[in-house]
């Protein structure tokens, strides 16, 4: 997984960087099919802005989240599209039964 950090108006330190990393490394146990990740750390006078976009296998995942610390910012980004990609996770499951017992009795 690629990570792109990017910053405006916050100079992006070595500690968000590895506080980003971390919490994204976190998020691909649960999908490991994430293929790039664009992420936009925003300050606009009083408010943190962070903003994710996921670039998973067959689809696009958009997340934001706006706090008063940069550092809660990041951890309602990862918090939201964590539930994004276990949804999407689970709408690419194949839920039919094709190994089941009833199939085997309806083929014989």
């Amino acid at each position: 997984m690629q990570i792109d950090i990017t910053g405006h108006h916050v100079e992006i330190t070595e500690a968000l960087r590895d506080y980003v990393g971390s919490k994204f490394d976190k998020l691909e146990r649960h999908f490991d099919n994430v293929v790039d990740v664009h992420v936009v750390l925003t300050v606009e006078k009083l408010n943190q802005k962070a903003e994710a976009t996921l670039n998973v296998s067959g689809a696009k995942l958009y997340a934001g989240a706006l706090e008063q610390d940069m550092y809660a910012a990041i951890d309602g980004l990862i918090d939201k599209l964590d539930r994004q990609v276990v949804k999407h996770k689970e709408k690419r499951a194949d839920h039919h039964r094709r190994e089941g017992p009833v199939s085997q009795a309806l083929e014989q």
